[in-house]
């Protein structure tokens, strides 16, 4: 294939970019708010200016938490899904070969190429785990996402966002 042909596509699904829209959002909205309400209730401005800070420290570490415990839920509820997933392919191959070409004539396979299909790419149990994980669980084990990334991408969105 030429390299004029190939093209990549970045993992849309990993939540840095989300976490950064949202962080930003979140800081904007939250803080100006915020400080809107202690300017209109005390005229001093360092009371203002303290208060935002305040703000702005309290709504980054929150936005980061929770963007931290998010991911790593999520990446533990993958990681379990999978584990199920793989001691089923073990225990009960023709099963899971099944499953796999009713998914294929779903999509319009036929029934005996739809087979031939799932019995080849069951012949590699990585492959198969993560054709089922693709498939059957609607995940792509390689982009659940990074809960530290996205968790500083969060607080350094959200401190961009109340500034």
């Amino acid at each position: 294939m030429s390299s004029s042909m190939v093209h990549r596509h970045r993992n849309v699904q990993g939540g840095i970019e989300r976490a950064a829209v949202f962080g930003v959002s979140d800081g904007l909205v939250s803080n100006v708010a915020l400080i809107l309400g202690i300017a209109g209730a005390s005229a001093d401005p360092s009371m203002v200016r303290v208060a935002g800070v305040s703000g702005l420290l309290a709504g980054a570490i929150s936005m980061a938490a929770g963007e931290y415990v998010s991911l790593k839920a999520q990446a533990e509820l993958v990681e379990r899904e999978l584990a199920i997933e793989r001691v089923s392919l073990a225990e009960n191959p023709e099963f899971e070969i099944a499953e796999l070409a009713a998914i294929y004539q779903e999509r319009g396979l036929s029934a005996e190429h739809a087979e031939t299909v799932a019995r080849e790419l069951m012949t590699d149990p990585e492959v198969a785990l993560e054709i089922h994980a693709r498939e059957e669980l609607g995940v792509d084990p390689s982009q659940v996402g990074d809960p530290i990334g996205a968790a500083l991408t969060s607080f350094a969105a959200f401190v961009i966002g109340a500034f």
